[in-house]
């Protein structure tokens, strides 16, 4: 769950997460607020690189679990072309057929090679619990089902339904939770402009998604860009997205942390937030 801690280096920003997919949105918030951009080089490097961890981690857990793998899939933005190894995770979920200690045992070592490549652990289910998660994890599934690539095994999502009367009450919740978590957490970082823009740039993501399931949500087709799809919404509940168009130039690389001036950026931040969050809790009632 989320979990808000200090460092001695100041407020570590919140892990604000969609339930049990986190990397959904890719938030990883111990990293610096500020990306470059990579060269067409390094890119091309860095995608060698991912492939060829991918495919050793397919390879180990196969040799480790055997025919109690029934598929794996990597989902987020790896598998939507959009992969930034200074922000974004290697995001797998692997259907197994049983699920019992034994079996989980033998998955062990592959796991632990992986996580020590800085990979997050992959993600288990049955089959069956993925079918049963659907009306849980609207959001996540849906984003999932959208964008991933088989890396093994059959392919589950296509027959997979989700709720869509169910999302409309997540994407209600979650934007209720997360606002309520930027502002505890902006408490503790008031003053600290580094702390400050950190929460921005650690939080955008989930915002962003948020924003994008509510545009769903409402019955509009959103735009590919988040930077479109935080305008189209913002046409819609009469926000201003201005603040948001900022932190995203920051975390794309686009303009550098000190350009920014954060209290004021951060006000329009969560005015904007707040005015999605209640509009949608008014639109939804």
């Amino acid at each position: 769950m989320v979990h808000f801690r200090c460092c001695s280096g100041g407020l570590r920003p919140p892990n604000f997460i969609l339930q049990q997919f986190p990397a959904v949105s890719d938030r990883r918030y111990s990293k610096p607020t500020h990306y470059r951009k990579l060269t067409v080089l390094e890119k091309a490097m860095q995608t060698e690189t991912m492939e060829k961890e991918l495919n050793e981690l397919v390879d180990r857990l196969k040799s480790a679990a055997g025919s109690n793998l029934s598929s794996m899939v990597l989902y987020g933005s790896a598998a939507e072309g959009e992969f930034h190894p200074q922000h974004s995770d290697l995001n797998i979920l692997c259907l197994l057929a049983r699920m019992e200690a034994a079996d989980l045992v033998r998955l062990a070592a592959p796991t632990r090679w992986w996580m020590k490549k800085g990979h997050p652990a992959p993600h288990l289910l049955t089959l069956e619990e993925l079918r049963r998660s659907a009306d849980v994890f609207t959001i996540e599934l849906l984003d999932i089902q959208a964008g991933h690539r088989m890396l093994f095994g059959t392919d589950p999502f296509p027959a997979l339904t989700v709720p869509m009367t169910l999302h409309r009450h997540q994407v209600e919740r979650e934007l209720r939770q997360n606002l309520i978590r930027l502002r505890e957490s902006y408490v503790g970082a008031a003053g600290d402009a580094k702390a400050v823009l950190g929460l921005m740039t650690g939080s955008i993501s989930t915002f962003a998604t948020l924003f994008r399931h509510a545009l769903i949500a409402l019955g509009e087709k959103p735009a590919k860009s988040r930077i479109g799809i935080t305008q189209q919404l913002s046409s819609l509940l009469e926000f201003d997205p201005a603040a948001f168009v900022t932190i995203l130039s920051v975390r794309e690389g686009k303009i550098r942390g000190r350009e920014v001036t954060v209290e004021a950026v951060f006000g329009n931040y969560l005015e904007a937030i707040t005015r999605a969050t209640e509009e949608i809790d008014r639109r939804f009632q």
